[in-house]
């Protein structure tokens, strides 16, 4: 008999839960930024897992969007939220990941403003997985940060709140601790049919993963310069009769002043993020792609519904 069952992936803004789920998964299906709040929807990735005695689980992991307090102004930070803590009620096991390195410099009075933050958010976290009758994992990630023998006070520390049923020590972008996690995720999932395809690694539509991969590289090429108001939507997506596809989208921006930061001197930037969009998306369709990127002002794109319902986010929450 097989496994199969939802993991919700939670945590504070920036812990590490997009990169820890393609760890999991084997594959990139989650865009990962240096910015805070990158992940603005749940993303279903579709891990094939193993229980240490070998038995075959399907276990969907549900990336969502940092847990934070959102300004009560801003619709599109209070709609991400609540989709995160959605995500962990409608799934049978909630992962709750934390950033080690930034819990340990607060602690410490080191951290500044962003540490501070992140401690704060974990706590409200894990205020609220606390209510929850079913105890949640743990991933202490980023530990390949943090000196050896701050490790056990660490653990020591979050098993006083009571809150895990386990506690498992990662880091995500190294692989390490990452068997352990998921033969116990494995475990975790009840008995039943797969839900999925098993060469299938996300169940997230095409279009919006397109744009999800040129937001990314947005987001890397200008983290500095433009502000997190901007968005990436697929406009138009045509199958070409030799297989390729041709793929247009636009970036939409909320001030005459940030387009120009997006196309960059003779249009040399947006160029860039299009070559390197273009490279993932044709590694991820595994044929050629004709990418053509536009920029457009639309002030008030956050408070358009139908780019909420594009995302899968409920807008008036």
């Amino acid at each position: 008999m097989s496994k199969a069952g939802f993991a919700a992936i939670v945590g504070a803004p920036n812990a590490g839960k997009s990169t820890l789920t393609n760890a999991l998964v084997g594959e990139k299906v989650s865009i990962v930024t240096h910015k805070v709040q990158t992940t603005r929807f749940q993303i279903r990735a579709i891990a094939m897992l193993e229980t240490k005695s070998g038995q075959a689980a399907q276990v969907v992991l549900v990336d969502t969007p940092g847990i934070f307090s959102p300004n009560e102004s801003d619709r599109l930070a209070k709609s991400m939220v609540h989709a995160a803590w959605t995500g962990a009620s409608d799934s049978n096991l909630v992962v709750h990941v934390v950033d080690a390195p930034a819990w340990l410099r607060h602690a410490a009075g080191e951290g500044g403003a962003q540490d501070r933050l992140s401690v704060e958010d974990t706590k409200s976290v894990a205020k609220g997985l606390k209510k929850r009758q079913q105890k949640p994992f743990l991933v202490l990630n980023k530990v390949d940060e943090i000196p050896h023998d701050q490790v056990l006070p660490l653990i020591a520390e979050f098993n006083e709140m009571d809150v895990y049923s386990q506690i498992f020590m990662t880091s995500a972008s190294n692989g390490e601790g990452i068997e352990a996690l998921s033969h116990a995720l494995a475990e975790a999932m009840p008995e039943g049919p797969f839900l999925y395809p098993i060469d299938q690694a996300a169940d997230i539509p095409s279009r919006l993963m397109a744009a999800e991969i040129t937001r990314e590289k947005l987001f890397l090429r200008l983290h500095d310069e433009l502000p997190y108001a901007s968005m990436v939507e697929t406009e138009s997506w045509k199958e070409l009769k030799n297989g390729d596809v041709r793929i247009e989208q636009v970036i939409y921006v909320r001030r005459s002043s940030q387009k120009p930061i997006v196309l960059g001197k003779s249009g040399q930037t947006i160029k860039n993020i299009g070559a390197s969009a273009r490279r993932d998306m044709q590694d991820w369709l595994g044929r050629k792609v004709h990418l053509f990127l536009f920029v457009k002002v639309r002030e008030k794109w956050k408070d358009d519904q139908a780019r909420y319902t594009g995302m899968g986010l409920e807008f008036d929450v």
